[in-house]
């Protein structure tokens, strides 16, 4: 049965979802689907999404740190996408965890599915769940914190794997990266901030603050050769990060930045990857290498996961810890494999990927409609 004339809505409202839905893109035009792709302007995701050529519809920003800028950047997100979405008139709308595009299509009684890997993000999980037709979720994230979140349970679609697969799955390294920037692979390292704008670190953190200031100098002090290159998430972390490594402020090794092209292969190639929030280092350690996580909370389902499977993750919450360990890897070195496809290809085969699993999902929908 010919799809042609079939309409799928996608929003995507943070990087994450611009690399992780890129191949659900191709799936659905493959099939002569007509796509309209939304976005939202938080971090990188612009970026991403123009890097990999996709076209798109820019709507709407992130709220911040404040929960009455988060509800009026809701309201004027939802105005601004509410008559595109009536004109467009939908078959499928397609997101992550997008309150204002689930909003919609219950309201316009579009057919919908997520996906959703974060529960402890209470606040946006409570605003979708009700909502949405269908949440697909990792079996490793216990079923019952959904639940305990309004999610339907009849409604839940599970999968052997985590979110990253998507990607890595598909991921073929490209040494380019390399020459680009000057780099040796083995030599340097990425560095991530905490997602401080995040609903569940606004209690523990505040927004300009990163552990980084605290064990970054005493890491440069012991490998001054290699480059860092440390990722912010917001201006103000740049700024508080520029006040506290002031005396890198002409060291050439350490580059402060809101993004990096290539990121995968980045990590890929890199030494090691520490980081305060979970995407890149469930990535990073899904391709075998050396990750570790400082998320100033407990380890999420994933984490566990990773690290039951063997996967190359540490989560470490103390500097000196931090320090010490990222010491004895850097001394250690790469493996013998550690620069093979086969070294990650091979482990992550046996998983599922959820893109595979939203993409036969929404077709069989539109099939029988």
């Amino acid at each position: 049965m010919s799809l042609s004339g079939k309409k799928i809505w996608i929003d995507v409202e943070q990087p994450k979802t611009a690399i992780m839905f890129n191949s659900l893109f191709k799936m659905f035009k493959d099939e002569d689907i007509e796509l309209l792709i939304t976005a939202r302007d938080y971090d990188s995701t612009y970026q991403i999404l123009n890097d990999l050529g996709v076209s798109y519809k820019k709507i709407g920003s992130h709220g911040g740190e404040k929960i009455e800028d988060k509800l009026e950047t809701y309201i004027n997100r939802l105005k601004q996408l509410f008559p595109i979405i009536k004109k467009f008139l939908p078959d499928y709308f397609v997101t992550f965890l997008s309150v204002e595009g689930t909003r919609i299509a219950y309201g316009l009684r579009i057919p919908s599915i997520a996906m959703n890997d974060e529960p402890r993000n209470e606040p946006v999980c409570k605003l979708i769940h009700p909502f949405i037709d269908n949440v697909i979720t990792p079996e490793c994230i216990p079923k019952e914190l959904y639940i305990q979140l309004y999610a339907d349970p009849e409604k839940i679609i599970r999968y052997n794997g985590l979110d990253e697969i998507a990607w890595i799955s598909e991921y073929i390294p490209n040494p380019n990266i390399l020459k680009k920037l000057d780099l040796e692979k083995g030599e340097f390292l990425i560095l991530r901030t905490e997602p401080t704008h995040a609903s569940y670190l606004i209690d523990k953190i505040k927004p300009e603050e990163t552990q980084i200031s605290k064990f970054l100098p005493q890491i440069f002090k012991e490998f001054p050769n290699y480059k860092y290159f440390v990722l912010v998430r917001s201006k103000i972390q740049e700024r508080f990060l520029m006040k506290e490594l002031k005396s890198f402020s002409k060291e050439k090794n350490v580059i402060i930045t809101h993004y990096l092209p290539n990121i995968v292969d980045l990590c890929f190639y890199g030494a090691l990857i520490i980081s305060g929030g979970g995407t890149i280092v469930r990535e990073s350690s899904l391709l075998n290498v050396p990750s570790i996580e400082f998320f100033p909370g407990e380890s999420a389902s994933q984490e566990k996961f990773l690290i039951n499977n063997g996967f190359p993750l540490e989560h470490l919450r103390d500097s000196n810890q931090i320090i010490e360990r990222t010491i004895n890897i850097l001394n250690q070195g790469p493996t013998p494999d550690r620069f093979k496809i086969s070294s990650f290809k091979d482990k992550i085969s046996q998983f599922e990927n959820p893109n595979e699993i939203c993409f036969k999902h929404v077709i069989s929908k539109l099939k029988v409609k």
